[in-house]
């Protein structure tokens, strides 16, 4: 018997030891005689839909966007912000791990389909798509993360795995697009009963799209997302906010979600990552916010920017906000969560809403010194369901139709393609923020722009509102190349200033920022708060970030290098 590798560069189970590795034991199941039914294969299959493989998406609340300028988390800084991840880095490593794991077992169940006697031919053909579609996403992170990686698309030997060595990501790349283009051949649009939440024709579309769309293919993005769209089955969920509530589960705007489940005892999310986000008069410990960056993003209802609008109002500065603000972040003064959420310095009592009496509130500084300590909260994903037990189950979703729309429209632009079909794109996302149809263009601001600079940049903001909170914004500022002047050395996590300040600055009716107080917008489309520093007394420099250039690319993990002394280092490492 060959010793087969379960997962090539991954902390791999030793393949070897004393005992006789000819036993086969037929009472256990094993490589060699396990893939013989149609439920073993579909059993193995379901494997790979684990969130636990998934770790870009789904191994921490909002994982990858701890990393971007939508985020801030008291005085503390993650590693690859702040510039000092190396070979040794956890996060790298776990990550090559699992995409590994994801491979390998992939390529294990296409090597194994002819074993099992009772597949059908259409079973055969589902099966292989599934195989290959997941194969592609697990390659489509590594390459992303990494570059250059080990590339197999079979059953391997341990010895044949210690020689490979990394293989360029163009031609990696390429057997990515051939899975999903496999996949999507057959596929079905959609599967009926308990079958709903497996890969699709359309994820497959969808998917390729987004590989195409990392690595700045734009013709093939474009083709891909377009694909989608074409099947006329996904639209986008009539109401923003309400997508993202617990009791959503099941949308015509999802394309691809993982699913775990509160009754099974199989969660989203464990207590710890909940309680993080929901305010403290909940009982929640309100460690992480949405940004300050992220609150100036959302333009007024005007289409304009804070800086350029007459609608801005730094009295109420969600009043003439893109719908999408009130629906990302809780505004003051509205109820959220049975509480109204109001965090100003003076407000040491509020009303509970289901008691109709005024309690301390814990959301205030001068009450609570470990609130909030920006002054927001997450209102988006966050709801009732998280507070009684603190465990939620919401779909964990990796696609969903917003994100096909704005990829096609950007890589419309990019192709110098300004057209109808870009713009029809691009508005039925700022439509559905209003609540209208995208031919109602006297309800919502329609975008019209057509000077490809300017367009860029209303098309990434438009990308990061739409999408905050989702695992994107990390990913589309490594594409975009612009983490230096986002991310790097000089930029800050702002916060709110002493509760001495602050109670002053909320005395001249403006709170939590100056009146005369407008960011501005770099040429990347990312907010420059730094003029915030011309108004001493209004923030706090809670942590400076700290991106180095050459965390373009992950490390490749020290450990996997000193099994296969083949691989090669990413440059700066």
């Amino acid at each position: 018997m060959k010793n087969h590798i379960i997962s090539v560069f991954a902390a791999v189970a030793v393949l070897t030891g004393c005992v006789d590795l000819n036993l086969n034991p037929l009472s256990e199941g094993s490589s060699e005689n396990w893939y013989s039914t149609d439920q073993e294969i579909e059993l193995s299959l379901n494997g790979l839909y684990r969130p636990a493989l998934w770790k870009n998406e789904c191994t921490r609340l909002f994982n990858t966007d701890r990393w971007t300028d939508d985020w801030s988390q008291r005085t503390q800084l993650y590693d690859w912000v702040g510039g000092t991840i190396s070979s040794t880095w956890s996060q790298g490593a776990g990550e090559w791990t699992n995409h590994f794991k994801g491979v390998a077992r992939a390529n294990t169940i296409l090597y194994s389909m002819d074993k099992a006697k009772d597949l059908t031919p259409a079973k055969i053909a589902q099966y292989t798509a599934e195989a290959k579609f997941l194969r592609a996403c697990f390659y489509m992170y590594l390459i992303a993360n990494f570059g250059d990686v080990p590339f197999y698309t079979d059953y391997i030997t341990l010895e044949e795995a210690y020689e490979l060595g990394r293989t360029d990501r163009e031609v990696v790349l390429k057997q990515i697009y051939k899975d999903f283009d496999e996949a999507a051949a057959d596929l079905p649009v959609s599967y009926s009963g308990n079958q709903t939440k497996r890969a699709t024709k359309g994820a497959a579309y969808a998917m390729k799209a987004r590989a195409a769309l990392l690595m700045n293919d734009w013709a093939t993005c474009a083709e891909a997302a377009k694909n989608c769209m074409d099947l006329g089955v996904y639209k986008l969920h009539p109401d923003y906010g309400e997508y993202f509530k617990s009791s959503t589960k099941v949308s015509d705007e999802t394309i691809f979600a993982l699913y775990t489940s509160n009754d099974l005892g199989v969660h989203s999310y464990d207590e710890a990552a909940t309680r993080s986000f929901y305010p403290r008069n909940n009982g929640g410990t309100s460690v992480a916010q949405p940004a300050w960056d992220l609150i100036f993003a959302f333009p007024c209802t005007d289409g304009k920017m804070v800086w350029e609008s007459p609608l801005y109002d730094p009295a109420d500065i969600f009043k003439n906000r893109d719908p999408r603000l009130s629906e990302v972040v809780a505004p003051f003064d509205e109820e959220f969560m049975d509480y109204i959420y109001n965090p100003r310095p003076s407000a040491a009592t509020t009303l509970q809403v289901s008691t109709g009496l005024m309690v301390k509130n814990n959301d205030t500084k001068p009450v609570s010194k470990d609130c909030s300590y920006n002054g927001f909260v997450l209102k988006k994903f966050v709801d009732e369901e998280w507070i009684d037990d603190r465990l939620t189950d919401t779909p964990q979703r990796i696609m969903r139709y917003a994100d096909v729309l704005l990829m096609f429209a950007e890589a419309k632009l990019e192709l110098g393609q300004i057209d109808a079909e870009l713009f029809n794109a691009i508005n039925q996302v700022r439509a559905r923020a209003y609540k209208c149809s995208v031919s109602e263009t006297t309800k919502y601001p329609a975008i019209t722009e057509t000077t490809p600079s300017a367009l860029r940049k209303i098309i990434r903001n438009e990308r990061r509102i739409e999408l905050c909170w989702e695992n994107r914004r990390w990913f589309d500022l490594i594409r975009w190349r612009c983490c230096e002047s986002v991310l790097g050395p000089g930029t800050y996590v702002y916060g709110l200033p002493s509760i001495a300040e602050s109670q002053a600055n909320e005395a001249t009716g403006y709170w939590p920022f100056p009146k005369d107080f407008r960011p501005s917008m770099r040429p990347d489309s990312s907010i420059d708060m730094s003029g915030i520093e011309a108004y001493p007394g209004w923030y706090t420099r809670e942590v400076e970030r700290g991106f180095s250039k050459r965390q373009y690319l992950y490390p490749i993990p020290i450990n996997e290098r000193t099994i296969c002394p083949l691989l090669t280092q990413n440059p700066g490492y």
